[in-house]
C-alpha cells in the first residue's frame, strides 16, 4: 500500500528566517509560519487558535528565501514532515517535526506573488537534515 507524506499552509512568516550553512556548503533556511483555526463553540461564540509551523528549505529555494522572505509575510508552502531527533547532553532526545519545504509562493499584494517553487528542469535539492549538526538552541 502506498502513503502520502504532503503538507499545504497558507500563513504568515512569524520572524525573519534564520539562514545557516552545512559543513558540505549547502544553505538551509529555517523559519516559522503560524496558520489559524477558526470555530465556534457549542454556546455559538467564535474562537480562533493559532498553530505554529516549523519549515526548513534547502540549496537554491534557501538562497530565494534569504532574498525575499520576510516577518509577517503571507505565504503559501507544500512539503513534507520530516521528525529529527536531537540528543541533548545527558542522552535526553528531542524530537523535532518540521515542514521540509519544496514550493513557496508569496501572497500578500501583487509585487509580492513571485513564485518560488521547484520544477522539474530544477535539480532536486537533496535532503541532507541527518547529517547536519546544528544545535536545537540554534533552530527556534
Amino acid at each position: 500500500m502506498r502513503t502520502v507524506n504532503k503538507v499545504i499552509l497558507v500563513g504568515n512568516v512569524t520572524r525573519d528566517p534564520i539562514i545557516k550553512t552545512t559543513e558540505n556548503g549547502k544553505k538551509i533556511a529555517l523559519f516559522t509560519t503560524a496558520t489559524n483555526r477558526y470555530y465556534k463553540t457549542s454556546d455559538g461564540e467564535s474562537k480562533s487558535e493559532a498553530e505554529f509551523h516549523n519549515c526548513v528549505a534547502w540549496g537554491w529555494l534557501a538562497d530565494r528565501i534569504e532574498a525575499s522572505l520576510q516577518k509577517w509575510k503571507l505565504i503559501y508552502i507544500e512539503g513534507r514532515l520530516k521528525t529529527r531527533v536531537i540528543e541533548k547532553d545527558g542522552g535526553e532526545k528531542l524530537y523535532k517535526t518540521e515542514v521540509v519545504t519544496q514550493n513557496l509562493i508569496f501572497l500578500n499584494k501583487k509585487s509580492d506573488f513571485e513564485d518560488i517553487s521547484s520544477t522539474e528542469s530544477e535539480t532536486p535539492v537533496k535532503d541532507t537534515s541527518s547529517k547536519l549538526d546544528i544545535d536545537d538552541d540554534d533552530l527556534f
